[in-house]
């Protein structure tokens, strides 16, 4: 007899990705041949609309129901000091967010963007990752389906955010255990941290690194023993978007972590992800680097709470427009030209 582990079912999707929809692309980008403009005027426009049909298999694209959909989560990390903040800011910001008072509420009204924030039992903090691992894989895998539920309902571009007071420290353990370096190649300051709470971070960080070993040579293992609820569900959800065809814009270094677990497991898996923007963590930009993603915008924006993907959502969304406004506007003219007519003067 044999008896399934909880994390077979992801390994299966992780090897099983669905491809992109190249003749989607190649038509977008025969569109934008035909414009009446220079050769690729429109920079990463261009490459954005081709993206955009190449993940929905819509060419021209469209962005109808974007979706901006935030996870948070608690860490018992948190109670080595790694943070100037309390562990209570998480639940206050999800409160925030519910309330309409946070930024990303208002950039998502600004571009008419759905919003989901999700509570990932900010009441039970994680295990401390120096002394235990965070999840165990029953639970791990668990808030991976969570997290793959955030399409439910249905979306054309998903956005992906995060809360949760201590994940910087716990983002940069999980980029030290998938890309190598040590802690201190990786500690930022986070939400604020001075050098001394950098330096503790640090310890904490090569004390988890110590604790898990080999075990973390495995993904899916680094991702339960060293992440967290937020990376486990945000890795769900980007899993999801690509079984479903949903092109996802990543923010923040949480995010990038949590990316870069799939990543790890099948190069392709984030051939439908756009970084939406680069974080001033240093372990951002690193990150970023290591997995080749370039971001969108670059507006030193720390804030987390996805207000990065939901800003550069506005931009994918004028991608879309162009292209398909082009478009129309080509194929409308294109028999007045073949018979030699055009607009007159007087």
């Amino acid at each position: 007899m044999t008896s399934a582990l909880p994390f077979d079912d992801f390994r299966n999707l992780l090897a099983t990705l669905p491809p992109a929809d190249t003749a989607a692309e190649a038509r977008v980008r025969a569109l934008f041949a035909k414009a009446d403009k220079p050769k690729g005027s429109l920079g990463r426009i261009e490459d954005v609309a081709a993206w955009l049909a190449a993940w929905t298999g819509r060419a021209p694209p469209a962005v109808n129901r974007p979706l901006v959909a935030i996870f948070a989560g608690n860490h018992g990390v948190a109670r080595h000091g790694i943070s100037p903040r309390p562990v209570t800011a998480t639940a206050n910001a999800v409160e925030l967010c519910a309330a309409g008072g946070a930024a990303v509420n208002q950039i998502c009204i600004s571009y008419d963007l759905g919003l989901k924030v999700f509570d990932l039992a900010l009441h039970i903090p994680t295990a401390d990752i120096t002394e235990d691992a965070a999840l165990d894989e029953r639970g791990c895998a668990a808030t991976m389906a969570f997290g793959m539920e955030a399409i439910a309902g249905g979306t054309d571009l998903l956005c992906l955010g995060d809360l949760g007071v201590g994940n910087s420290t716990v983002a940069t353990a999980l980029c030290a255990a998938l890309f190598g370096g040590s802690s201190a190649d990786w500690v930022g300051s986070g939400s604020g941290a001075d050098a001394s709470m950098r330096a503790r971070k640090a310890e904490v960080v090569a004390a988890a690194l110590a604790f898990h070993g080999t075990s973390l040579s495995d993904p899916l293992e680094a991702l339960r023993r060293v992440g967290g609820r937020e990376f486990a569900a945000i890795a769900g959800a980007i899993l999801a978007a690509r079984m479903q065809k949903v092109p996802v814009l990543l923010d923040g270094l949480v995010a990038t972590a949590a990316a870069a677990v799939l990543q790890a497991a099948n190069p392709a898996a984030l051939d439908h992800c756009l970084l939406a923007s680069l974080s001033p963590e240093p372990a951002h930009g690193r990150a970023a680097e290591r997995l080749g993603l370039r971001p969108l915008l670059d507006l030193g924006v720390s804030h987390g709470e996805g207000a990065g993907a939901a800003l550069a959502a506005g931009l994918v969304k004028a991608a879309a427009l162009t292209s398909s406004g082009m478009a129309a506007v080509i194929k409308r003219l294109s028999p007045a030209r073949s018979n030699g007519s055009g607009r007159q003067r007087r």
